[in-house]
């Protein structure tokens, strides 16, 4: 049975859409549908049921889908049995990171990565946008905050610790806040992934319980950077965790407020979609990058399980820009 037919069987499968399957694997439509064509002649039974908008799997649709995935991580496997170093890993791998952290951490160690694995490819998606791990064909991705249920794999990294801060030109204006109320005379940056959601308020912890202090705010943004920017330029409190905000408290560009009152640290996660076994390069680019992400990151309680098998650990803390 040809592997590339099942790749294609699988890919169709897994987006619910040729057309999407054949972008993902490089092929024209035609080349996918007839592909999958061949393989229900070979077996003798229909496994895609197929309308104008929608496609999905028959029963035996099911079942085979099942077993492929089995037979195409195990023919993985095989190709690189008898590989004596890891420098022989080859293929393409598919990864999402948040914005900042691929900038700041990722990005600049990439080369080392490379130049030990010259074989590999790397097609890196750095974005504040969550991505469809699955339909967007994602090897890995890493999620900070709350991990809503979604029936991938996670393994839990650490914790990013979250400080509050202000510009120098800000807190002038508006004084420096010593207490939960001196916030009422005070404007929060807000930060939301979808513009027009209701922004959460102040985020801290009392007495180990994660609570939320509304607040106004003038501007909203959905990006890492305009959150960085809206706060140096005089435009409110932000709570963000990650090297930027030290580092411009470090220039003195920006200043710590209230660091008796933190929010909860935000949990950071490798997701990536169950498989049997996965491949030895996906595998290799996991460990690599906790690697490279562990001196940033607080130790936390590890695992690997199913996202959101795992309680989340607050709304307020997931609502906040990640490493940002």
């Amino acid at each position: 049975m040809d592997l590339d037919t099942l790749r294609i069987f699988v890919k169709v499968a897994e987006l619910a859409s040729f057309t999407r399957a054949a972008e993902q694997l490089g092929m024209a439509k035609p080349r996918a549908s007839m592909g999958v064509q061949q393989l229900e002649s070979q077996l003798g039974t229909r496994l895609l049921h197929r309308t104008t908008r929608t496609v999905r799997m028959t029963p035996d649709g099911e079942q085979f889908f099942e077993r492929a995935l089995v037979l195409l991580s195990d023919a993985d496997e095989l190709q690189t049995l008898f590989e004596r170093s890891p420098s022989g890993l080859r293929g393409r791998l598919r990864v999402d990171l948040p914005h900042s952290m691929a900038s700041w951490y990722v990005i600049p160690r990439l080369p080392e990565f490379l130049a030990a694995h010259p074989q590999l490819e790397i097609e890196l998606s750095a974005t504040d946008r969550r991505v469809d791990v699955v339909h967007e064909g994602f090897d890995c991705v890493v999620r900070v905050g709350a991990l809503p249920d979604s029936g991938l794999v996670a393994r839990r990294l650490g914790e990013l610790q979250v400080i509050n801060g202000a510009s120098p030109a800000y807190l002038r204006q508006y004084g420096v806040p010593h207490t939960l109320e001196d916030l009422a005379k005070h404007r929060l940056v807000h930060y939301t992934q979808t513009l027009g959601a209701t922004p959460p308020g102040f985020d801290y912890t009392e007495d180990g319980v994660a609570r939320v202090l509304p607040m106004r705010g003038v501007i909203t943004v959905n990006n890492s950077d305009a959150y960085h920017a809206a706060c140096l330029a005089g435009l409110g409190i932000i709570q963000a965790p990650g090297q930027g905000l030290r580092d411009a408290i470090a220039e003195g560009l920006a200043v710590e407020v209230l660091p008796q009152f933190q929010a909860a640290p935000m949990p950071v996660s490798l997701l990536y979609p169950h498989r049997r076994n996965l491949s030895k390069r996906v595998q290799a680019f996991m460990n690599w990058l906790a690697e490279v992400l562990a001196p940033q990151l607080a130790v936390s309680e590890g695992a690997v399980a199913t996202a959101g098998s795992r309680g989340p650990v607050s709304e307020a803390s997931a609502s906040k820009p990640a490493d940002r």
